[in-house]
C-alpha cells in the first residue's frame, strides 16, 4: 500500500501551462476520480487519531470532495484531464473556477492521509535530515516553525514542507511565498484549499490539514495539542524521504 503514497503526479504539471488545453478537445465523459482509502485501516492511528475521525474526516468529507468534483468535472472541457492538471487550471491565478476547491481537496486529502502512518512520528534521517539541519538550523527549529504555521494560519488551511526548485511560475501565481527560496526547503501555510502545486517549483513533501473537522472530534479546539501529536506520533518521514527524491529527480 505505502508504495502508492509515494506516486503523486508531479511531473505532469509540467505539461500545464495557463488555461490554453482548456479549449484543444471537445468534452469527454470520464470524471473517473475514486475515493482512495488511507493506506491502513480506519482504526490504523488509534489511539492517537480515532476511528470515529477516520470515519467522518475520510469517509464523509473527503467523499464528498470526491463525489462534487466528478459532477462538477463530467462532460466538461477538464474531463479527461489529470487532477493535477484541473487544480492547476482552475486555481487561474487566484481567480478560482468552480472545480478548484472540490479538485484540490481530493488531492491534498489523499496526499494528507499518506503523510500518517501508525507508529509515525519521531525524527527523520539521512538526506532528508541533513536539508531540514541546512535549511531550517536543526530539526527542532523546523517543528518549531512548521507547527507555528499550523497553529496560526487563520481558520480552515494546511501547512506544508515543500521542496522549492528553481521553476518558479509567476504566470499563475496570486500572492505566492517568497520566490527567492531556490533549492531549499520551505514551510507554507494556505488557506482554504490551496495548496502549493498551484505556484508551480514548489513539490509538497508533507502537509497538515488544519480543517476543524480534521481533528474536532479528538481535540475539540486544541489544534496546537493536534499539531504536536501529528509530529510526534504520526508522520511517515519514509513517505517524506522518498517524496524529496522524486522532487529533486523532477527539478533538475
Amino acid at each position: 500500500m505505502l508504495i502508492r503514497a509515494f506516486s503523486f503526479n508531479f511531473a505532469g504539471l509540467q505539461n500545464v501551462s495557463g488555461i490554453n488545453f482548456l479549449f484543444k478537445e471537445g468534452p469527454k465523459v470520464n470524471a473517473k476520480f475514486e475515493l482512495k482509502p488511507p493506506p491502513y485501516p480506519l482504526n490504523g492511528l488509534e489511539p492517537v487519531m480515532s476511528q470515529q475521525t477516520l470515519e467522518f474526516h475520510w469517509g464523509k468529507h473527503h467523499r464528498t470532495y470526491v463525489e462534487n468534483l466528478k459532477k462538477q468535472v463530467v462532460g466538461t472541457e477538464l474531463d479527461g484531464k489529470s487532477l493535477e492538471e484541473i487544480i492547476v487550471t482552475s486555481y487561474n491565478k487566484g481567480d478560482i473556477l468552480p472545480s478548484f476547491n472540490n479538485a484540490a481537496q481530493v488531492w491534498n486529502h489523499d496526499f494528507f492521509w499518506e503523510c500518517m502512518k501508525p507508529g509515525g512520528g519521531g525524527k527523520p534521517s539521512g538526506e532528508l535530515l541533513e536539508l531540514i539541519e541546512r535549511d531550517f538550523g536543526s530539526f527542532e527549529k523546523f517543528l518549531d516553525e512548521f507547527k507555528a504555521a499550523a497553529a496560526t494560519q487563520f481558520g480552515s488551511g494546511w501547512a506544508w514542507l515543500a521542496y522549492r526548485a528553481s521553476k518558479f511560475d509567476g504566470e499563475n501565481a496570486a500572492n505566492p511565498p517568497s520566490p527567492n527560496e531556490d533549492n531549499k526547503l520551505v514551510v507554507i501555510k494556505s488557506p482554504n484549499a490551496v495548496n502549493p502545486l498551484v505556484w508551480g517549483g514548489y513539490y509538497p513533501l508533507l502537509t497538515i490539514d488544519v480543517w476543524e473537522h480534521a481533528y474536532y472530534l479528538d481535540f475539540q479546539n486544541r489544534r496546537p495539542d493536534y499539531i504536536s501529536v501529528f509530529m510526534d506520533k504520526l508522520v511517515s518521514w519514509d513517505a517524506v524521504s522518498s517524496r524529496l527524491e522524486q522532487a529533486k529527480a523532477l527539478s533538475a
